[in-house]
């Protein structure tokens, strides 16, 4: 299983950016993907997830209003739309991907058991 993420880059703030991340193979009818980012010297920290059937959508509190999760199902790739980009969502942001994840781990990394290599968003003031 590989994840492939891609839409990083620059941005200043109040910019909007499109990360998409493709999962090549699934297994099974549910799959979970998520966002994670992690900035220099912090820790990886949660910031949407799409678990399907049912879409179930999670988001971090300090994206709610401003990131969009959504996902294509034959495709099997999500999208994180960025809005109103702030200089602290800089950082990697690192997809996953999980083929069993219950909804109480959707917002940790324990959820998820396939990680892609992550595209770097930088947001200048």
């Amino acid at each position: 299983v590989q994840l492939q993420a891609s839409g990083g880059g620059l941005a200043q703030a109040g910019d909007s950016l499109k990360l998409s991340c493709a999962l090549s193979q699934r297994t099974g009818s549910r799959i979970a993907m998520g966002w994670f980012r992690q900035a220099p010297g912090k820790e990886r920290e949660f910031v949407a997830a799409i678990r399907w059937p049912g879409d179930n959508i999670y988001y971090a509190d300090s994206v709610k209003g401003r990131f969009t999760i959504s996902r294509d199902n034959r495709a099997a790739t999500v999208f994180l739309q960025m809005n109103d980009l702030k200089p602290e969502d800089t950082a990697i942001y690192y997809c996953a991907a999980g083929f069993t994840t219950i909804l109480s781990t959707m917002t940790t990394t324990r959820g998820y058991a396939h990680w892609g290599q992550g595209t770097q968003v930088t947001v200048s003031s």
